[in-house]
């Protein structure tokens, strides 16, 4: 006959779980402990302070374009269409550029060449009497660059070309701010693939008079 209450019973069971789950702590720890040891005494232990797995702090849109591009097996430039499509402006080849450029209504402010590159490159070359609209700098430009836009009838926004998405930004701050999209072409080919086909440059400030040619 067992003399033992239930709750002695069941207090005694509950002693023995604890026990076991101490063990198998102090059994945890010691092995944690060891591993660390050893991982600091090895040449080639892992640091503990390293990340090695590091947050990628920024995305480059031209990456992003690429990735969308080969998954949908288009090129990089039709990507680019598309997301400018989508976003009401428009994608602006070198053909059409220049004759914009040509166009009397230029020299009225009716159709206006954005630079979107910083004050160096700006001065530097130039598509000649572009306005200079660093995106990075966007309420320093702002009070002569948006009565322009306002006025004019085409926008067409460049940067350097190829993977540079400076344009796309600009574009898209003129859009955000009241511009309407139709009004506003980004130069895929940007002031790289100009100067290629030996156009107009402007050095120093706009409207210097300073012109040359890019190198064909």
């Amino acid at each position: 006959m067992n003399d033992l209450s239930a709750p002695t019973v069941a207090r005694n069971r509950l002693r023995r779980v604890f026990s076991i789950i101490g063990e198998g702590l102090a059994v945890t720890l010691a092995g944690l402990a060891l591993a660390v040891l050893a991982n600091q005494l090895s040449p080639r232990g892992l640091s503990l302070t390293r990340n090695y797995f590091p947050a990628i702090a920024s995305t480059n849109l031209d990456i992003v374009r690429n990735v969308v591009a080969t998954v949908t097996n288009l090129p990089p430039t039709e990507t680019l269409e598309g997301e400018l499509r989508a976003a009401g402006m428009q994608l602006a080849v070198s053909n059409q550029v220049i004759a914009w450029f040509a166009d009397p209504r230029r020299l009225t402010g009716h159709i206006i060449f954005v630079d979107a590159r910083n004050e160096g490159e700006y001065l530097a070359g130039h598509v000649p009497g572009a306005w200079l609209f660093d995106p990075y700098h966007p309420e320093k430009y702002f009070p002569v660059v948006l009565p322009a836009a306002q006025a004019a009838e085409v926008i067409v926004v460049y940067c350097h070309g190829g993977d540079c998405d400076d344009s796309v930004t600009a574009a898209t701050l003129l859009k955000d701010v009241g511009i309407p999209g139709g009004k506003i072409s980004v130069y895929g080919g940007g002031i790289g693939e100009w100067e290629a086909l030996a156009q107009p440059v402007e050095t120093g400030a706009q409207n210097s008079d300073h012109l040359g040619k890019g190198a064909p």
